[in-house]
């Protein structure tokens, strides 16, 4: 069991996917941080009209987090950058990511690397896929709103 993990994201419309990402963050942390996507980042994202405001992703978040019996071990935070906190911050020790964002977990660990500090374990959780045998994305979602 690691101590802290992180993990980040939008979180726009939750689904499975997001679901798997935090519940598998819970299973191999005490502890985890969640990067929340801040809408000034998400200007250049497919469909960043239709993205679902700051506190209402929150919300959805909590909500789950609450349903799970996480609460106790969770903390939200603002994502503004795309590395978070672990990029200046030693004490991380994992971080939970799809496969979409796993190369940005990648050169996260070369620059925690470059400030002296240890790489981060990467856990990779698999593309979750739709009913219609698509991959599950907040992407294809907003495209059919």
């Amino acid at each position: 069991m690691l101590n802290l993990v992180g993990t980040g994201g939008t979180f726009d419309r939750l689904h499975d996917g997001h679901r798997l990402l935090i519940e598998t963050a819970l299973k191999i942390s005490n502890k985890v941080v969640i990067g929340l996507t801040t809408q000034k980042m998400l200007k250049r994202k497919k469909f960043a009209d239709i993205i679902e405001d700051f506190e209402t992703r929150k919300k959805h978040l909590e909500n789950f987090i609450s349903s799970i019996g996480g609460s106790d071990r969770v903390e939200i935070i603002e994502l503004t950058n795309p590395y978070g906190p672990p990029i200046k911050e030693p004490e991380y020790e994992g971080i939970v990511a799809s496969q979409e964002t796993f190369l940005n977990s990648v050169r996260l660990n070369e620059l925690r690397v470059a400030n002296g500090f240890d790489p981060l374990v990467i856990i990779l959780i698999p593309m979750v896929m739709g009913s219609n045998d698509q991959r599950l994305s907040s992407t294809a979602i907003r495209a059919n709103l």
